[in-house]
């Protein structure tokens, strides 16, 4: 009944993978706009999925699997090498800066 060979089971868990690292670290896209924070998804399931269907799992995992040791070395290492918490991205001045962005203008009524 239960087959992890499967398309499906490949975006079940690169859609989990996002899932967490949104709960988690989703303060550190806030500056993105929606549509590429989508389109990143997106393009992140496509090609898993395609190099599934195509026999290449084994890559597609490898592609995963680099992308998430990418993560733990920015967040691990360079953020804080640089003044920001790897895990808050506190002070936030601090990291656009970093990144050459300016924050978006919060609405602050109510």
């Amino acid at each position: 009944m239960w087959n992890t060979r499967t398309v499906w089971f490949d975006i079940a868990v690169v859609m989990s993978v996002f899932a967490i690292g949104n709960i988690l670290f989703g303060h550190f896209e806030e500056h993105k706009p929606k549509a590429l924070r989508l389109l990143k998804v997106g393009l992140v399931v496509g090609l898993t999925a395609a190099l599934s269907y195509l026999g290449l799992r084994w890559v597609a995992y490898g592609l995963i699997s680099a992308l998430g040791l990418g993560a733990v070395y920015v967040h691990a290492w360079w953020l804080p090498r640089h003044g920001i918490n790897g895990w808050t991205g506190e002070p936030k001045e601090k990291y656009y800066a970093l990144l050459g962005v300016r924050p978006r203008r919060q609405d602050r009524t109510g």
